[in-house]
Order: structure tokens, then C-alpha cells, then sequence
């Protein structure tokens, strides 16, 4: 009886299992296969190979048709790791200038121990795809090699030249970043009017319920400080006034309580104004409040209570990581602290240092760049030449859902391409619920269904921004 039971149970997966698989297409399928590949290439700084990764996207291209002059894997020298990979697709109109696909294919670090399932094997459950990367940033780089196939294979022919960007580095900027390194090296390689990138995408409540459709323009610009307090010591059983733990932590805690300006760009302003008609009640209110000149106080102060939307009206700047003293029976010669800063479009990171000095207010504490400061650039226009083609997809694929541009608080590599003229922007079709994705945490996931979704939308969108038949 058990093995009845049994060999029937396998059966029954096994017809499930059928279903699913017939329920796809012949290209779903063999863009699943993409997807796992891309999954299941491990791609960490620390143990990983983008261009193992790069290499394997550059062999599904050259199958698919395209000639090894279109396919150009990048291998830093000092970085024979950190491989990137750019495949072109001509337009029929040369002389125009051409739209740039960019993913990254690095990911952020996953231990095994921690997660409940390899985190670099692909596991289809419960609706979800799990592993490293699902969502960030693989999702985007296995479509985007979905799509530029897909107009291959059929003979699509452009107007304007497509290319495909697959970059290392986005992870670890401070270590290596791919798109600095291409722009520095291959700019012609890379040339583009404009980028579609990673940073928008579809917000969803819980159950699944589509709220809007967000595109990323403009972000805020990352820079580490190093504060550091120092002084000759001594023996911890003579105390002085001047023990440096002690400067730094006020020092610290005057960060802590300081609040940066409140301020809007166009970006913000028109992400408060949109989200205000999909909310209700007293957020609706306080969003279409804070949004007058000048701002409600009130209303101000309920909605930065939404650490997300606290992000996004000012600079942030906040302790992440501490170093001092040399031994437990000794006072501290030094001690030190990392604050990290997302600093709203505008200001500069000297500016933002000069303002950290004085609220510390303490001659015996330096503040420096831990890294020197990336260039900056005001947001991307958002024309209509960029957002109609979003906003009648999105209105085709997902009636009545609004399209909400917004500024991210944390970092992609727009933040290299947008100041260095190519305006960059997050777009993708893929609906999530933020808290369920888990991106560089335990147990990263994508739903299934707003991958595929996420698919058939930036392969309409791309043919209509690249024209042709």
C-alpha cells in the first residue's frame, strides 16, 4: 500500500509537473533556461566569475545568429574575474545614436548555511523563483538576452542599433565597476542616447495587487565618510575627559539627530502627486500637503515616519560601521566610524562633508571621503519620447494602473552613465511586493508570473523605442 501510494504521488508531480511545463511556450522555455543558467553561475566578488557568466550570454547569442564582430567579452586585465559583455545589434539608420539594454550580472554574497535553499540553484515553488540574483539584477539580464535573441532569430531589423551591456561590479563599485571601466575604456563600444536599466518596476500590496508602475529617473548620489577622533592615550586606570570612544559617540549622536532640509525635484515632486490619487485617507492628504510651497510641517512629519518615503526628501546620512580602541586595560588612541550618505540630487559631497563638520562641532575629530567622490549630474528628462512608449504599455498590459516616476535612494549604475551623458533610466515590468523580493538578503525571489510579465513588456518596449519591423 505505501509503495501504491507512493508511485502514485510521483505520478501526480510528475502530471503537475507537465502541466507547468506545457503551459509554456517554446521560447518561455528556452528563456526559463537563460534565466537558470544566469541563476546558477555563481557571480560574487569573493568566490564568483562574471566572466564565466559573460562568456555563457556571449554563446547563446552566437547561437542565435550573432557574428562574433557583434560580441565583445571585456576582461579587465588586473580583473580577470570581473568579465563584461556587450553584443550590438545594428539599425538600419547607422548615423543614429543607439539605446543601450544594461544589466548587471554580478550579485551580492549568499552563504549557503544561511539560506533555505542553494541560493545558486534555481528552485521554482510556490510561485516564486528562489536563488541569488532572481530578482537582482538577473531578472533584467536574462530578459534583455531573451529579447535581443528574439530579434535575431526572427529577422527583426531595427532602426536605430540596439546594444546589450551585461556589466560586473555593480555590487562592489569601490572594488571594480564595469560600467566606469567601459566608459573609461570602450566608451565608443558603449555610446548610447539613452540606457534602460535596472530601478523601476512594478509595486504590488499584498495578495498581489497592482498599485502603479514605477520608472526610475534619477538617484541619489552614495558617499562614505570616515570620522575619527584620536589623542595619545594612556592607561585605562587614569580616565581623562578627552577619551576618544566618548568624542566620537557625541560626535555620532549629533548625526543621528540632525535632519537634513526637506527638498523636491521634478522626480519627487511628480512621484508625491501620482501616489497621492492611488492612496487614500490621510496619506493622500498629507502627499498632496507636503507637495505645496511650503510643505505642511504635519504632514511632513507622518510621511517621513515611511522610512521609503523618508528617503527620498533629503539627504540621509547615517552611522554603519565602527573601529576603535588596541586593548580592554588601555584608553582608545583612536576610534573611528563609517557614516554613509545618499545625498539628494543638487548637492555636492563636499558640501555635504562641510555640514557634517559643523554639527559635530569638534576641532579633534577629522571628516574625509572614504572614496573619492563620483561625478554627478541632475536627473534624466523624463520627455515623452521616453515616458509615452512606458506609459501605453503599462496602460495595454495593466489597465489602469499609473505609471509614477520616482528617484531611488539607493544606487545603480545610472549613477556612472547619467553624468557621463547617457541618461539612464529603470524600467521593467516586473510587479513585486518590495518586502518579499528580499534582494540582497536571505532567500531572494521573483515571482514567476511577473518575470514572463516582465518579459513580453521590455520586449514590446524595446522594439518600439529601437523602431523597425
Amino acid at each position: 500500500m505505501k509503495l501504491l501510494l507512493t508511485t502514485l504521488a510521483a505520478l501526480l508531480f510528475f502530471a503537475a509537473s507537465q502541466s507547468v511545463s506545457a503551459a509554456l511556450t517554446i521560447e518561455e522555455v528556452n528563456f526559463r533556461d537563460i534565466y537558470k543558467q544566469l541563476v546558477e553561475i555563481n557571480t560574487t566578488l569573493s568566490s564568483g566569475s562574471c566572466t564565466e557568466a559573460a562568456n555563457a550570454m556571449a554563446s547563446r547569442l552566437s547561437s542565435s545568429g550573432f557574428p562574433d564582430s557583434a560580441l565583445h567579452v571585456i576582461v579587465p586585465e588586473a580583473w580577470p574575474k570581473q568579465g563584461n559583455l556587450v553584443a550590438v545589434l545594428p539599425g538600419s539608420a547607422p548615423d543614429d545614436a543607439a539605446i543601450m539594454l544594461l544589466a548587471h550580472i554580478d550579485v551580492v554574497e549568499a552563504n549557503r548555511a544561511d539560506w533555505e535553499r542553494d541560493p545558486f540553484k534555481l528552485v521554482e515553488e510556490d510561485g516564486y523563483f528562489y536563488g541569488r540574483g532572481t530578482a537582482d539584477d538577473k531578472s533584467m539580464a536574462a530578459i534583455f538576452v531573451d529579447v535581443m535573441m528574439r530579434m535575431k532569430e526572427s529577422g527583426y531589423q531595427p532602426e536605430t542599433t540596439v546594444k546589450l551591456v551585461l556589466t560586473c561590479g555593480e555590487e562592489t563599485p569601490n572594488d571594480f565597476n564595469g560600467v566606469r571601466y567601459l566608459l573609461e575604456h570602450h566608451r565608443s563600444l558603449i555610446d548610447a542616447k539613452f540606457a534602460l536599466n535596472e530601478g523601476g518596476g512594478g509595486y504590488m500590496r499584498e495578495g498581489g495587487i497592482r498599485v502603479f508602475h514605477a520608472i526610475q529617473a534619477g538617484e541619489k548620489l552614495y558617499q562614505d565618510y570616515w570620522l575619527e577622533s584620536t589623542n595619545p592615550g594612556g592607561h585605562s586606570s587614569r580616565p581623562r575627559p578627552d577619551n576618544a570612544i566618548n568624542s566620537l559617540a557625541l560626535a555620532l549622536g549629533k548625526i543621528a539627530a540632525y535632519s537634513f532640509p526637506i527638498e523636491f525635484n521634478d522626480t519627487t515632486r511628480t512621484y508625491f502627486e501620482r501616489f497621492s490619487k492611488i492612496e487614500s485617507g490621510q496619506v493622500a492628504s498629507d502627499m498632496q500637503a507636503i507637495i505645496r510651497t511650503p510643505p505642511d510641517k504635519d504632514a511632513l512629519a507622518r510621511i517621513s515616519a515611511n522610512p521609503s518615503h523618508n528617503s527620498i526628501l533629503h539627504t540621509t546620512c547615517v552611522s554603519t560601521m565602527l573601529e576603535a580602541g588596541h586593548a580592554p586595560n588601555a584608553l582608545p588612541q583612536r576610534a573611528g566610524a563609517n557614516v554613509n550618505c545618499r545625498i539628494f540630487p543638487g548637492h555636492t559631497q563636499e558640501e555635504i562633508r562641510l555640514v557634517l563638520e559643523q554639527i559635530v562641532d569638534d576641532s579633534s575629530i577629522s571628516v574625509r571621503f572614504v572614496d573619492p567622490p563620483e561625478s554627478t549630474s541632475p536627473p534624466p528628462p523624463l520627455t515623452r519620447e521616453i515616458l509615452g512608449p512606458i506609459e501605453l504599455l503599462t496602460q495595454q498590459m495593466w489597465p489602469g494602473i499609473p505609471v509614477i516616476p520616482r528617484m531611488v535612494a539607493g544606487g545603480t549604475d545610472g549613477r556612472f552613465l547619467t553624468p557621463a551623458g547617457i541618461p539612464t533610466y529603470g524600467v521593467s515590468g516586473l510587479f513585486v511586493e518590495p518586502d518579499k523580493v528580499n534582494a540582497h538578503g536571505l532567500n531572494e525571489r521573483m515571482p514567476v508570473e511577473s518575470l514572463f510579465q516582465g518579459r513580453e513588456f521590455l520586449d514590446r518596449l524595446v522594439k518600439i523605442y529601437a523602431g523597425g519591423e
